[in-house]
Formats: structure tokens, C-alpha cells, sequence
């Protein structure tokens, strides 16, 4: 029977009593387990005189911190239900999932309630009109800064639990199937939904982490995903909490000066990423090294030579990450080719993951050692995945998953709900690929994303895109069809220039013939068009590709 994820901290957590938890890097906020705890039971017991009851939804909106990671298991210890809202929507959409939501309580941080609100600063009757403003059924508004009551309905007295004892410490572990997360997520193809995921996905997930990236007690780690994601909340918090690492948060915005200074001092066991951060490092300190001629002789240069230079170049990334690291996860986009090949030459730990928030968020992972070239893992325990197509080894397919990390459904949006399943219940994950013989999963494009061809070829874009990437003075790219003829938009890499200067022109010209060059016929490149600005990204780094015609 799957292990429940209260079950692993019902073990983990009095074996921890005075170890730390949770920290705000920088910051004043830190928690052992012990304190940790007792800050979930006190929370209950307010969530109680406030009339909240059990199986209510209570919304949780505000910027990475410890706090946060508080509010949301005190959250599920109550047996409520959390409502997980991205802190960089706008004030009007916070308030219309507060509202989609039937939330009776919202915990929210000063740059989300200054961005409701207006300002920090109002009299009782003024945050009571804010409150009724949200919604009707709001029952209070907590402060994630200190959990102090910014509006209740009715007012409580501030008592504490009872204190926690490590042999009587026990959280509820038996109702797997239970709504635990209503996880709104804007995606990068449209309006925001809320998944609805229960303790059985989450459960499933951190079980599928245990087995192939076991953390150890004791072990470090930066957390810099957004947690108002599934991605953020599994890989940063829920999974390695379960094992007994102490978490760091990042409660400023992860500039590269920050994550290095956060790396070097805390020397994370394992780093959760998207593709961005290692190939900018790659770029700017290794590829100006490796690029050399004489380095790549060096390179495939026989006894043991280039086994020695590799090494050097494994330990040269390992220090910038702190030196301690085991696993170097990547996910939600493809990995540059030439990146990807760099870090599997030099047998760097790392491996690409594949998921979705409706999976909670993971469908294909695997152990490092079993990891293959620009695949994205095999499918994980509890699940099955398949390839809506009759050769799946060789003919593209949508990939369908069924099993415990499924959702149940968009919340109070049927309509979606059936879209996204087929009739015998596989979940359409709405993205391309093939499956080998040894369960390896390559994604090939995503459905919506797929351009049909003139003679009717299967054109995807996220392949073309991969190639012009990689090549001189690209930033960044997107691949559109216009008029039946493709065209990349281009995102250019200006050095400090404020114009397209001649020298820019010159190279976007060699570098469409060079890419047209290594391209089929059906789905070379008409024109290269430049773009003066960064192509805009959702929370996860992806790009809004619905917004480029």
C-alpha cells in the first residue's frame, strides 16, 4: 500500500526533534522540527476559534519563505484544503480565485496584501471592506509574516496548543484519497485552472522521490522554485521534508549573485532547476573553455587524458553549486543538446524529469545511471504512460497517464475536466512523444504547439527552436507559421547594445542559412524576425507562446 506523506513525518519528525526544518535564507525566520510542530498545532487551534472546519478551503498567497511552507501544512494538518495562488498574479485575479475557491481564510504576505490592498496600513473598517471585497465567505486574513490576524470575522483570543511531544507527535495518515491541494497554475496556453490534487498524488510523488534521489537526514538545500507551483512544492519542500533536510528559502528574487552566494554557503545535497541556470553557466564559464581547439583534442585524447580534463571540468561545475551536490534535477523545458551532452560526458549528476501539475507534478524520472540522452525518464511507480499511437516507438503520439498521481479534476470546471481525459480515463497531458523499448520517454513537442505541414508533416517547433538556440547570438526563439511559411522570432543576445546593429543582422543571415542548411525541406525557416525585448515567460521560465503570432 503507498506510504502516505503525513507517514514519513510522523517517522521523520520526532527523530529530528532539535534538528533544523526551515529557514529564510538571509533572513530571521527559521524553525527546527520541534518548533515546526508546535507552529502547526497552534495554527489548527486558531483555524478552530476562527470556525473554520475541517474540509474548508483556505487560500495561500505570498512570496517564498518559511512562513509559507508553515501555513501550508498547518493547512493540511487541519484537514482543510489548500488553495495555492501564484503571488505574481495581478490583485484582480488573487481575488477571483480567492473567490473560485470558496476560501474561508487567506494567509497572505505584505507584497501580496500591498498589492490587494493598496497599501499596508488600514483602519478594522476599512480591511473588513477589503475582506468582504475578496468574498463574502472570508473568515479571516493571516498574516504570513507572523501569523498575526490582519482581519477575523469575529474576535479570538490568542492561546497556544498544548506543547508537542516527540512521542506523541502524530499527524493524520490514513485518508489518502482525501482533496488535500486546489493548485491554480496559469500554464503558458491559457487562463488559470485549479487542480485538484489529493493526498494519494502527493503521497505517490514523494514516494517516487525516495526511491530514485534519497536524501539523507541532515541534508541541505536551497529552495528557489516557486512554491505556489507543484514542481516548487514537491521537489523544494514536501519530498525532502519528508526525509529530514534542513530547507533554505529564497525570499528575494533568485538573481545568479544570490543563488552562487546561496550555493557556496549552505552546499546543497541536491539542486531543482529549470534549464536556464545550467546553460548560462555552461555559456558564460564552460563552452569559452571547451570550445578551444586545443581543449577538444584534449578531449577525446586516449590514455586517460581526456578522462582527466573531464574530471576537472565535472569538479569545476560541482564547486560552483557548493561542492556538496548529488543530483542536479532539470525540468519544464528541454535542455539544450550541447548543454545536455557536456554534462553527461563529464558523468555529472544529472537527469530530466518530466511532469505537470496535474500529476502532481511527476510522470517520468529514473536513477541517474539510467538516464538516456535527451530523454526525460521512464514512467514512475503508480503510473502507467502511454503513446496514443500505434507505433509508439517510432511514431509520435500524444502522451496519456494513468494512476495515483492523476488528478481528480479541475475544480468547479467540468467542462475541462472531461477535456482532459480520454473516455476509458488516460489523462491527455497534451504534449508529443515516443516511448523505447526500455520505457524511455522523448518528448517531441507539445499538441497545441505542432504545426502541420504544407503536404501534411508534423512540424515541431521545440526541435527547430532547440537547433537555432544553439547557435551564435541567439538568446532566445520562438517558431511561428505565417501564411503557411515558418518564421523564427528571435530574441538576440545584445551584449549591451540598445540597437540591431549591422554585425547582428550579418550573423541572423549566416544563421538561417546555416539552420536551414540542417533542416528538411518542409520545415526550413523563411525569415528570421528579431524582437527588442525577452519573450514573455510564465512563473516556470516557459514562454507565453500563445502570445507570438
Amino acid at each position: 500500500m503507498l506510504k502516505h506523506l503525513f507517514s514519513y513525518y510522523n517517522d521523520i519528525f520526532p527523530r529530528m526533534w532539535e534538528q533544523p526544518a526551515l529557514s529564510d535564507y538571509q533572513g530571521d525566520i527559521s524553525y527546527t522540527y520541534q518548533e515546526l510542530a508546535q507552529q502547526l498545532f497552534n495554527i489548527k487551534l486558531m483555524f478552530a476559534q476562527l470556525g473554520i472546519k475541517e474540509g474548508d478551503k483556505i487560500a495561500l498567497c505570498g512570496r517564498n519563505c518559511a512562513n509559507w511552507a508553515v501555513a501550508y501544512l498547518a493547512i493540511a494538518v487541519s484537514q482543510n484544503v489548500i488553495v495555492s495562488i501564484l503571488q505574481d498574479f495581478n490583485a484582480k485575479d488573487i481575488i477571483h480565485l480567492v473567490n473560485h475557491s470558496d476560501a474561508k481564510a487567506l494567509f497572505v504576505g505584505p507584497y501580496v496584501w500591498k498589492n490587494i490592498a493598496g497599501k499596508q496600513e488600514y483602519t478594522p473598517e476599512q480591511i473588513a471592506e477589503i475582506a468582504n471585497r475578496l468574498t463574502p465567505n472570508l473568515k479571516a486574513i493571516i498574516s504570513l509574516k507572523d501569523f498575526s490576524l490582519i482581519y477575523s470575522e469575529n474576535p479570538i483570543e490568542k492561546i497556544s496548543a498544548e506543547p508537542v511531544k516527540p512521542e506523541t507527535f502524530h499527524l493524520k495518515d490514513d485518508n489518502l484519497d482525501d482533496l488535500m491541494l486546489i493548485n491554480y497554475t496559469s500554464g503558458s496556453t491559457g487562463a488559470p485552472k485549479g487542480v485538484m490534487l489529493t493526498y494519494r498524488s502527493l503521497s505517490g510523488n514523494i514516494f517516487s522521490g525516495m526511491k530514485y534521489l534519497p536524501p539523507r537526514a541532515g541534508d541541505q538545500l536551497v529552495s528557489m522554485l516557486p512554491l505556489a507551483h507543484a514542481f516548487g512544492q514537491l521537489a523544494e519542500f514536501l519530498f525532502p521534508l519528508a526525509a529530514g533536510v534542513h530547507i533554505h528559502f529564497l525570499a528575494k528574487t533568485p538573481t545568479p549573485t544570490l543563488l552562487m552566494k546561496a550555493f557556496a554557503e549552505i552546499k546543497p545535497y541536491m539542486i531543482v532547476t529549470v534549464p536556464l541556470v545550467i546553460e548560462k553557466i555552461c555559456n558564460k564559464s564552460i563552452f569559452p573553455i571547451t570550445n578551444k581547439s586545443t581543449f577538444r583534442l584534449l578531449w577525446k585524447a586516449p590514455l586517460g587524458i581526456g578522462r582527466i580534463i573531464k574530471h576537472i571540468v565535472k569538479n569545476k561545475l560541482l564547486k560552483a553549486f557548493g561542492g556538496n551536490l548529488r543530483y542536479f534535477i532539470v525540468g519544464g523545458a528541454a535542455v539544450n543538446p550541447e548543454v545536455e551532452k557536456l554534462l553527461l560526458d563529464i558523468h555529472f549528476p544529472f537527469i530530466v524529469g518530466y511532469g505537470m501539475t496535474e500529476c502532481g507534478p511527476l510522470i517520468g524520472g529514473c536513477y541517474l545511471n539510467e538516464f538516456e540522452y535527451r530523454s526525460c525518464g521512464h514512467q514512475l511507480p503508480y503510473n502507467e504512460v502511454k503513446i496514443d499511437s500505434e507505433d509508439p516507438e517510432n511514431i509520435v503520439g500524444e502522451i496519456l497517464v494513468k494512476g495515483d498521481h492523476v488528478m481528480k479534476g479541475y475544480y468547479k470546471n467540468e467542462e475541462a475536466t472531461k477535456a482532459a481525459f480520454t473516455d476509458d480515463g488516460w489523462l491527455r497531458t497534451g504534449d508529443l512523444g515516443l516511448i523505447d523499448k526500455k520505457g524511455n520517454i522523448f518528448i517531441k513537442g507539445r499538441n497545441k504547439n505542432m504545426i502541420l505541414g504544407a503536404s501534411g508533416q508534423n512540424i515541431y517547433p521545440e526541435e527547430i527552436e532547440d537547433k537555432l538556440n544553439n547557435m551564435t547570438g541567439v538568446a532566445e526563439s520562438v517558431i511561428v507559421e505565417r501564411e503557411g511559411k515558418l518564421v523564427a522570432l528571435v530574441f538576440p543576445e545584445l551584449k549591451g547594445e540598445l540597437t540591431f546593429s549591422q554585425p547582428i543582422l550579418d550573423q541572423m543571415k549566416e544563421n538561417l542559412q546555416k539552420l536551414n542548411a540542417i533542416l528538411p525541406k518542409y520545415s526550413q525557416i523563411f525569415k528570421i524576425e528579431l524582437q527588442d525585448q525577452e519573450f514573455e515567460k510564465t512563473p516556470k521560465k516557459s514562454i507565453k507562446r500563445f502570445l507570438y503570432k
